[in-house]
């Protein structure tokens, strides 16, 4: 992580400070970069990645507003999520990085919030967390769309013109992929911008962990159901990167192996009874 904070901004970027950060870059100009990265490690174009994508940090952090939380640190967080996505993104896949790091900067930002926001703080478990959220996405989608009086007061927020607001709201829309690409390298439209399907959006992602959790959860209660040698006998040839032999176990309980086998046996039986009992 040391060599990521490198490529942070000296200091906490406000939302009007981030107009001085370099322009989008073009399609072509991210290809290099990010092969740059990809190939050679090179970290002067992981920064350049970084810093070109800035303003994009800002537009996304913008929407959290309404939270009462500082925009500089709201843009930090989005930062670290950047970086991340920066550090993780493949050159080689048909996708822009803009769209690849949406969700990390999404999701850097959604935990900023739950840490530091009172009323998140109610919101103890995942499924809450994420129905948090949804429910203000679903409130904004009714509106979804800017009209000019709105751009004008993001863009008077950020430093930026209002064609620059309109043109990245647009670029937020990643649902709506269309299929006639410019053949122009330098443009900056929407099109360029699409998503992959593959990548997995923080929601999922939330799913994912939550599902994880409960499993592990799970096998802890059921481990914690064993006597102490038997946990002993599974941890050391389930649980460990190198399997311990029935011989060693044996001479170490001061039993035979064929017992070892059975004390194995009863306790994976155990073990998968305890599982289904708290599937039911």
């Amino acid at each position: 992580m040391n060599q990521e904070l490198a490529l942070l901004p000296a200091k906490k970027a406000s939302s009007l400070e981030v107009q001085k950060y370099p322009p989008i870059l073009s399609s072509a100009q991210e290809h290099e970069l990010a092969v740059q990265l990809y190939e050679n490690h090179d970290l002067s174009a992981a920064r350049k990645l970084v810093l070109s994508h800035m303003r994009f940090v800002a537009f996304i952090a913008h929407g959290y507003k309404g939270y009462g939380l500082e925009q500089a640190d709201l843009v930090q967080e989005g930062t670290i999520g950047l970086m991340k996505a920066v550090k993780r993104f493949n050159p080689n896949r048909n996708v822009r990085l803009a769209s690849f790091a949406v969700y990390w900067i999404r999701a850097e930002i959604h935990e900023f919030i739950f840490k530091n926001w009172k009323i998140v703080k109610v919101a103890t478990t995942k499924a809450q967390r994420k129905l948090f959220f949804k429910l203000k996405q679903a409130k904004a989608h009714i509106y979804s769309s800017l009209n000019e009086e709105q751009a004008d007061k993001i863009a008077n927020d950020l430093g930026v013109r209002r064609k620059d607001v309109l043109e990245m709201e647009s670029r937020l829309q990643f649902n709506d992929v269309t299929f006639e690409v410019s053949d122009n390298e330098d443009s900056h439209a929407p099109e360029q911008y699409l998503t992959n399907e593959n990548v997995q959006t923080p929601e999922q992602l939330l799913l994912i962990d939550d599902s994880k959790q409960n499993q592990q959860q799970q096998l802890y209660k059921a481990l914690s159901s064993l006597d102490e040698r038997s946990l002993d006998i599974l941890q050391s040839r389930y649980l460990k990167e190198e399997k311990t032999t029935l011989h060693t176990l044996a001479d170490k309980y001061r039993i035979s192996k064929e017992r070892v086998r059975q004390l194995e046996t009863k306790a994976m039986q155990k073990l998968k009874s305890n599982l289904q009992e708290q599937t039911l």
